[in-house]
């Protein structure tokens, strides 16, 4: 895939991302329940580690450093689902 091509995906994918955790935002506003906020949270951090993949050309060395975005994204949902779950008892 050329650079241009992943540069461009990257950006759409940062866009999706930010706009997904927009309509979180917006559940969270009807509602006022925290496992919105936590995902829209996740989803701008996601945003935020496809934006870095789209412009930080990283080596082989250093290349897991851009995923560290996505874990914590990941954490992020799973505290939201645990938080959910032991709220509702």
């Amino acid at each position: 895939m050329s650079e241009q091509v992943a540069q461009f995906l990257f950006g759409g994918l940062t866009l999706g991302c930010f706009v997904v955790g927009l309509k979180f935002l917006k559940f969270w506003r009807l509602a006022r329940d925290r496992f919105f906020i936590f995902f829209a949270a996740a989803f701008w951090i996601f945003a935020t580690g496809w934006g870095l993949r789209a412009f930080l050309h990283t080596d082989a060395e250093h290349g897991h450093f851009v995923y560290l975005p996505r874990l914590l994204s990941f954490l992020l949902i799973l505290v939201a689902i645990i938080d959910k779950n032991r709220r509702s008892r």
